[in-house]
């Protein structure tokens, strides 16, 4: 199941939504609603949803705003919803890849349609194709670490370590720790510049490494687990399914089909 969030002030429209669509046909599971934009804001960081609807004007913070911070945090697709008289100002004022706009009153057909169609390209886009290693959001740590030279040696001394050492128990304040600074120091400028909490890095990375190993057919999935540093196999299993939307074992009926 895909996640998504609602925020939206109006308290029938937000409702009429949450409770009307039937979002487990569609593949979603509503994960929390908001009624302003500093909610909903704090809900994306949160729960981090696949898609966001959010109406323009709301209290605290206006939907344009709450969709702009929570994108520099976290990724999801985004739907707005507009009237008639703020759709062109929606357009012009979102620098955002917005997926579709619904007008209101919100027509429930043309909702099912998009929501159907934003399915498909995230399961496919973030499920499939990062597992088959062909997306452009694959982690290219060279990349990354030339990056991060320019910028701040820590973080490029971490994710080298990363590279070197994601088969061992490794931490942010362990790291931080032999380098002599601040764990939240180190936390700080390693999002700032790789836009990846080093936990989020650390764990693509272990799964990119899991996809190659799943590809060779060569071991069994509790085998790869211990191989990419993960000492739980059912954490392994979590996080796999969180990145590539697909337990190790259904990649593995995937890639023998």
């Amino acid at each position: 199941m895909l996640k998504i969030l609602i925020v939206e002030d109006e308290d029938i429209i937000r409702k009429g939504l949450v409770y009307t669509i039937d979002w487990v046909n569609l593949g979603y599971v509503v994960v929390g609603e908001a009624a302003n934009g500093e909610e909903g804001l704090q809900m994306i960081r949160e729960h981090h949803p696949d898609v966001v609807i959010a109406d323009i004007k709301m209290p605290k913070m206006d939907g344009i705003t709450m969709l702009e911070e929570g994108l520099k945090e976290e990724n999801f697709k985004s739907l707005i919803l507009t009237s008639y008289a703020e759709f062109e100002y929606a357009q012009k004022a979102i620098s955002l890849q917005v997926s579709d706009y619904i007008l209101k009153p919100v027509d429930e057909e043309k909702l099912i349609e998009t929501m159907k169609k934003l399915h498909t390209e995230i399961t496919e886009g973030k499920g499939t194709e990062f597992a088959m290693e062909n997306r452009g959001s694959s982690l290219d740590v060279e990349h990354y670490i030339e990056l991060a030279q320019s910028e701040n040696r820590y973080v490029a001394e971490a994710i080298r370590l990363i590279r070197e050492k994601y088969t061992e128990k490794i931490s942010i304040e362990n790291i931080s720790d032999e380098m002599g600074i601040s764990a939240s120091y180190l936390s700080r400028k390693f999002k700032d510049i790789t836009g990846h909490t080093f936990l989020d890095f650390l764990n693509q990375y272990r799964i990119q490494k899991a996809v190659k190993y799943l590809n060779e057919g060569r071991y069994k999935v509790y085998e790869i687990s211990d191989m990419v540093g993960f000492s739980d196999y059912k954490h392994f299993c979590n996080v796999f399914k969180k990145y590539a939307l697909m337990s190790p074992t259904a990649f593995t009926k995937q890639r023998d089909t």
